[in-house]
């Protein structure tokens, strides 16, 4: 197992820690290599596309991101859910664009029947006016906002956006404009659109690429695939009697499993124990390590759970508990929140997993990971609240300490 979980960690960029600081090049490098890099809004500690890209690279300018977005390097769409994507894998995506009705709750037939006059002028104010922000419609359904009522102008321009006809042009202060598509991506047409045979084939392909190694049955849900099980063998068989993929095993399971031909040396490598994970890091809760929960069960024997839609007295862990990754096993849980404008950052709650021998090793892998993400937010303040196994607590707080940061433990 421990050489399937190496294989994993190095398709995802996350065996060993980076010895160059990075590069703006090197944040598209990182999305290419994932495939897809998952959008999320939260940001007690830092918004998951950035908190990703720093699992990875180490400290960046966070703008960098933004700027490949309006450089036209990337472009936004339904990947895995709402994702940056690289640019020249637009037409792997046309065509959820052109049936748009088949994306569930992400398109509405009824809103364009039934709000067509409405979904036209938003069209035609862009048309007029160039890129907009949901913000520069005045809402006029007289209703306050929330989290599950957008308003019309916001909801005409997501059907518009599924649908492809506008793009996401730019974003400042993580805020979408939107465009007409044939102004953000003007050399696109629709004659470029490959088969969707073909789309299945490089998806398919893509998927085990990013995964390292895949089961079956977690390679549709990478791209949010649409495939059965029964057809999806198929093609698996085909892509192996090809040779574009290698099938394996893995020790303990059943089912075989599916390795690129491109990572045909590198699962040589980590069979004979040869692909050592050093890095220890800090992973967004949307990070494709532990997006599938599933997958980091059965990977990492890591039982993980988002709580930030859980009830507040329902939760075990914390509001939004960040995996710990050190030297290729999810060893705890970080639930923290950055005080950017205070200089602190604040440790709620710090659990390792049952059955993780407390070492001063680990101490000090744990300690280097936080110190890094606390400094990237400018936070050399840390004070430290809740801490399971107990005596933790004390031992990382002299670590952070010996670190130069000003680390307390909470009253």
């Amino acid at each position: 197992m421990a050489a399937a979980r190496a294989l994993h960690l190095a398709a995802q960029g996350l065996l060993q820690a980076r010895r160059k600081k990075a590069v703006k090049a090197d944040v598209l490098a990182a999305i290419r290599q994932m495939g897809v890099l998952q959008i999320d809004t939260i940001h007690v500690v830092a918004r998951s596309p950035y908190l990703v890209l720093w699992s990875r690279l180490g400290d960046y300018p966070q703008a960098w991101l933004e700027q490949l977005l309006s450089d036209g390097a990337l472009f936004e769409y339904w990947a895995h859910e709402a994702s940056f994507v690289p640019i020249e894998d637009y037409g792997l995506y046309r065509h959820r664009m052109l049936d748009p009705a088949a994306m569930g709750w992400k398109y509405s037939a009824k809103w364009m029947a039934e709000q067509g006059q409405a979904v036209a002028f938003v069209l035609e104010h862009i048309r007029a006016n160039g890129a907009a922000r949901s913000f520069d419609f005045e809402r006029t359904d007289g209703k306050s906002g929330g989290w599950w009522s957008w308003k019309p102008e916001k909801r005409s321009l997501e059907v518009l956006f599924t649908s492809g006809v506008l793009m996401i042009a730019k974003r400042h202060n993580f805020q979408r404009y939107y465009d007409l598509a044939e102004r953000v991506l003007p050399s696109w047409d629709d004659s470029q659109l490959p088969p969707e045979a073909q789309v299945r084939r490089r998806l398919l392909l893509a998927s085990v690429k990013a995964l390292g190694l895949a089961r079956a049955s977690w390679i549709s849900d990478y791209f949010r695939t649409r495939q059965s099980r029964a057809s999806l063998a198929r093609d698996l068989q085909a892509l192996v009697d090809e040779g574009a993929l290698l099938r394996c095993t893995v020790a303990g399971w059943d089912d075989g499993v599916y390795v690129h031909a491109d990572h045909g040396e590198l699962a040589r490598s980590a069979a004979d124990g040869k692909l050592a994970p050093t890095l220890t890091t800090i992973l967004s809760p949307f990070d494709p390590v532990v997006w599938d929960r599933r997958r980091a069960l059965e990977l990492f024997g890591f039982d993980y759970r988002l709580e930030c839609y859980t009830p507040a007295e329902k939760r075990r862990h914390g509001y939004f508990t960040l995996p710990i990754l050190r030297r290729g096993a999810l060893v705890g849980r970080l639930d923290a929140k950055a005080h950017r404008a205070q200089g602190r950052f604040e440790i709620k709650s710090l659990a390792l997993e049952e059955g993780v021998r407390l070492s001063e090793r680990l101490v000090q892998d744990v300690a280097g990971a936080v110190t890094r993400l606390a400094l990237w937010h400018a936070c050399p303040a840390i004070e430290l609240s809740q801490t399971q196994p107990e005596p933790f607590g004390a031992r990382l707080a002299g670590a952070l300490q010996d670190a130069g940061l000003a680390a307390r433990r909470a009253a």
